[in-house]
């Protein structure tokens, strides 16, 4: 029961969060603004609203591989929503220079979050060892390292949400503010971005129902 509750279901939870940003992405990829404006433009008059020169915008293969790097200062959208002028499009896109400008800002959650990146990495490559030796064999020592790294990765999964959710807090605005958007094209921007906010909420329940599953068997 116990492992139900804490893996399967949370693996569940990752699966519909999937499956709904990409049918909500989809699905608005195919609704236009009225703008004309392409994703790129959009994170360009953002960044520029704030003073921000220092960031390069370049389109990247693959769907939904949109990220900022804070390390090299590079927003790198995915083809579709660079040269895309759909509502998701620019919803993503305004999302990813929502994170350029937090780390402008200083904002500290995000810097937080970076500070956690060398550790999480070092975790991450740990996690063959317990999911094999703990979860499969449950062998005492991996049991605790699997602990230990599920307690990091938890950790960077609740800083997360709150980054996340900033960053598109700032984009919805900021589309309208601009008038790259009118208020009754954000039903798109809205509904892509609180979809793709439900990934990375089902991303930290999985991490946190890993960490506490291994808490109970090392108790047995």
């Amino acid at each position: 029961m116990d492992f139900i509750l804490f893996i399967i279901i949370p693996i569940i939870l990752g699966l519909w969060a999937q499956g709904k940003v990409s049918g909500t992405y989809g699905k608005y990829s195919q609704v236009g603004s009225r703008s004309g404006i392409t994703g790129r433009e959009a994170a360009e008059y953002m960044l520029r609203r704030f003073g921000i020169s220092d960031v390069s915008i370049k389109p990247i293969k693959g769907m939904l591989s949109d990220h900022y790097n804070p390390t090299t200062k590079e927003l790198a959208l995915s083809e579709k929503n660079y040269y895309g002028k759909s509502q998701a499009a620019l919803g993503v896109a305004a999302h990813e220079a929502g994170h350029a400008i937090q780390h402008a800002v200083g904002y500290k959650a995000l810097n937080f979050r970076m500070a956690l990146v060398p550790i999480t990495s070092f975790a991450s490559q740990l996690l063959p060892f317990v999911l094999i030796g703990g979860f499969i064999f449950q062998i005492t020592g991996l049991i605790q390292l699997g602990i230990f790294v599920y307690l990091i990765l938890t950790l960077f999964q609740l800083v997360t949400l709150p980054v996340e959710f900033d960053a598109s807090k700032r984009a919805k605005v900021e589309l309208v503010n601009l008038g790259i958007l009118q208020n009754d094209e954000m039903v798109g921007v809205n509904k892509t971005l609180d979809a793709a906010a439900l990934t990375y909420v089902a991303a930290f329940v999985a991490s946190l129902g890993n960490l506490l599953y291994l808490l109970m068997i090392s108790r047995d």
